[in-house]
């Protein structure tokens, strides 16, 4: 996608903040978050490099979804710190979210719209030009094979269709940055797949991605880097190669969370 207006001018005071060459995409330090008694993050420190397709993974329950909260700035940490391009999101908050895309868990839209009427609300609401958002919209929804649901509100929306437009949501303003939370879950395989081309021309145009899953077959296929996170921490991360070494990344997955995979033993009562 384009970060350059397709047509008429953009509202400088919501232009997209500078980029320094020298800072990764993301960077976290000492990130820290707990919910009562429950440590959900425990002073993680990641760094993401600019023009990665990177992948967080980790058990039900590990902290990514917590930490990729914390990241955007949709959840305040308890300490450390998140920055966007060496744009701190809490203490420079609109020049470092005006450089991310974020698709998170269970993002609410107003489903009472079209899809059309959600993108142009949207790119209104952040202080684009009426043309451009006009321009943007409709080559989002071709690409993404929803211009056919043209009078069709959200609300109606299949799951595959709803991950979609909300990836339009995100791709809309021309972040360098996407941030998506389960991407590809209950997604069906035509969708997966629209979204997997569009993330992957995303970033040989220059973007950066990170992204949660479960999935690790989807991971392995598309990033180049990884984090593995365990109990709120940071249990491995690097190159895809390296944190798999000589196993596939499944293999090497159950054996950084030291994870016991059951099912062997009890139930014989099935066989019976």
């Amino acid at each position: 996608m384009s970060h350059a207006s397709r047509g008429g001018r953009e509202s400088t005071r919501l232009a997209p903040a500078t980029v320094d060459d020298d800072q990764p995409a993301l960077q976290l330090t000492g990130l820290y978050k707990q919910f009562g008694d429950h440590v959900a993050v425990d002073h993680i420190d990641l760094t993401v490099p600019r023009g990665s397709f990177f992948g967080l993974v980790g058990p039900n329950g590990a902290g990514k979804t917590t930490s990729l909260s914390m990241a955007v700035g949709l959840l305040r940490p308890d300490g450390g710190s998140a920055s966007i391009f060496g744009h701190d999101v809490w203490s420079d908050p609109v020049a470092a979210k005006s450089l991310i895309g974020v698709l998170p868990d269970g993002m609410a839209l107003p489903d009472r719209l079209t899809g059309r009427e959600v993108l142009t609300y949207l790119g209104l609401l952040r202080g684009m030009s009426r043309e451009t958002v006009d321009a943007r919209v409709q080559e989002l929804l071709e690409v993404l094979e929803l211009d056919s649901a043209e009078s069709t509100m959200v609300v109606d929306y299949s799951t595959g269709m709803r991950k979609k437009i909300t990836l339009a949501t995100a791709l809309l303003h021309g972040p360098r940055l996407l941030i998506l939370d389960e991407p590809f879950e209950a997604v069906d395989p035509v969708s997966a797949a629209t979204i997997r081309t569009i993330l992957q021309r995303f970033v040989s145009g220059g973007g950066s991605v990170i992204f949660s899953s479960h999935v690790m077959a989807v991971v392995e296929r598309l990033c180049d880097h990884i984090a593995v996170i365990a109990k709120g921490r940071v249990e491995a991360a690097g190159s895809i190669d390296d944190v798999r070494g000589n196993q596939t990344l499944d293999e090497a997955f159950v054996h950084i969370v030291g994870a016991h995979t059951g099912g062997a033993e009890g139930l014989s009562w099935l066989a019976s």
